[in-house]
């Protein structure tokens, strides 16, 4: 029984150890985060269920510690009967009994002190996981938030300042009254054009006249 105890003990503890140790990788922080709590659950949920089983074997114990432990009470009584008549075989059988039951008395409360103290231990390294755990997921909302403000922000800058077009709202304001004054321009050098075609015009008709 005390094996039983020591193998369960450290297959725990190995998984707990297993759990808390820095992932190493190269992966996206968030991606591996994401990774490491879903282990994380799955193993705190199995985890839970070997504490449950331990604290029913340790009541099975304690059930066991009792019958024998009665058996051990009624063996003395009968003990004594047999003392009072004297009969030898009688005697040697119920020595022989009393001190089986009360070994077995002795064996069991010794493994479910042992069982105890390590249950209290391995409750309370659960109970750290479980706020690692819980931390871990405080973190993977915080780089969510991060990585989604960041995305946002990319496409705010993207629209509001899009590259190869404008590099400020000066460099707009400017743009704008370029295009303003070669309009102006164009329309001035289309006027002037006209007079001096309609000027040609006139010199030919007065040409003519003469």
């Amino acid at each position: 029984m005390n094996a039983f105890w020591h193998r369960l003990k450290y297959t725990v503890q190995e998984d707990l150890n297993s759990l808390m140790e820095k992932k190493n990788g190269k992966e996206n922080p968030l991606e591996q985060l994401n990774q490491y709590f879903l282990e994380a659950q799955q193993q705190t949920a199995e985890i839970g269920k070997l504490l449950e089983r331990q604290g029913r074997l340790k009541e099975e114990l304690e059930n066991e510690r009792q019958d024998a432990d009665l058996m051990a009470m009624k063996r003395r009584r009968q003990l004594e009967l047999a003392e009072a008549t004297g009969e030898e075989e009688l005697i040697s059988f119920a020595k022989s009994e009393v001190e089986a039951y009360e070994g077995r008395v002795a064996r069991l409360s010794a493994s479910i002190q042992e069982a105890t103290q390590e249950l209290l231990s391995l409750e309370r390294k659960f109970e750290e996981m479980k706020h690692r755990v819980k931390d871990m997921r405080v973190r993977q909302l915080q780089l969510m938030g991060k990585e989604n403000v960041k995305r946002a922000d990319e496409k705010m800058n993207r629209f509001v300042t899009p590259e190869n077009i404008f590099s400020s709202l000066d460099d707009l304001h400017t743009y704008i009254e370029n295009l303003g004054g070669t309009t102006r321009t164009t329309q001035s050098a289309s006027s002037m054009e006209q007079r001096l075609d309609s000027l040609e015009k006139n010199n030919a008709k007065s040409q003519e006249i003469v």
